[in-house]
């Protein structure tokens, strides 16, 4: 599941990018409560879950995760959380973006094969990037083989990480690398909900998109 499930939210999100059209407001519903169930997962479950084995060093490497991904959302411009916009003068490779988006989904892999729930909120966040990165790469003028290099290695990142996360060298630090990804979904998610709306401003749908997602990650 920890395999397939990351693979098939990134060609649902380019499906509905490239053949649904899915309207702005409604991809930014979906974002908020991806947000909020990534969010209220790491904090009902992952988190405790990382504490249980406690060290010093696992605030200190939630920090260091937060910083990480501030200086990745640098390279990406915050692609992550869903603030791409489209450029139609965008003729090269985005590098930039595809390291960025790349390392992330690398990161978010490592702990999903060992929590199901993570894995669900992490595939469900998945979709609206997908849309978003797809709608980017569809409106620039990069070559389609380059569009379709960009996404099939993006969406095997994550089981990538789940795969590295089983090598013995790397399970032996486990605790230490989730510490710095529950770090990198807490910045992701919280900024999902406090910048995805104009001026900062909450609305009914927005709200109600936002409790729905804690919701469904209590009863999970």
């Amino acid at each position: 599941m920890s395999f397939i499930l990351p693979i098939i939210a990134v060609i649902a999100g380019f499906v509905i990018a490239y053949f649904l059209k899915a309207n702005n407001a409604t991809v930014k519903l979906l974002l908020s409560f991806s947000g909020a169930l990534l969010l209220s997962i790491t904090v009902f479950e992952f988190l405790p879950e990382t504490y249980q084995n406690y060290t010093p060093v696992i605030g200190l490497l939630i920090m260091t995760g937060i910083l990480l991904q501030i200086f990745l959302e640098f390279l990406s411009k915050g692609a992550e959380h869903g603030h791409l916009h489209h450029d139609e003068s965008q003729k090269r490779f985005p590098v930039l973006l595809f390291i960025s988006l790349c390392i992330h989904a690398l990161l978010e892999g490592f702990p999903i094969a060992d929590n199901k729930h993570l894995l669900y909120g992490v595939v469900i966040h998945k979709i609206p990037i997908a849309v978003i990165i797809t709608s980017f790469l569809m409106h620039s003028k990069i070559k389609k083989t380059q569009i379709a290099f960009f996404l099939l290695v993006f969406a095997l990142m994550t089981p990538l990480g789940s795969l590295l996360q089983q090598v013995s060298a790397l399970s032996e630090i486990k605790n230490y690398l989730n510490a710095i990804v529950i770090g990198i979904f807490l910045h992701v998610s919280t900024t999902i909900l406090f910048e995805a709306s104009k001026n900062h401003q909450f609305n009914l749908s927005k709200i109600l998109t936002i409790v729905a997602g804690i919701v469904v990650a209590y009863l999970l």
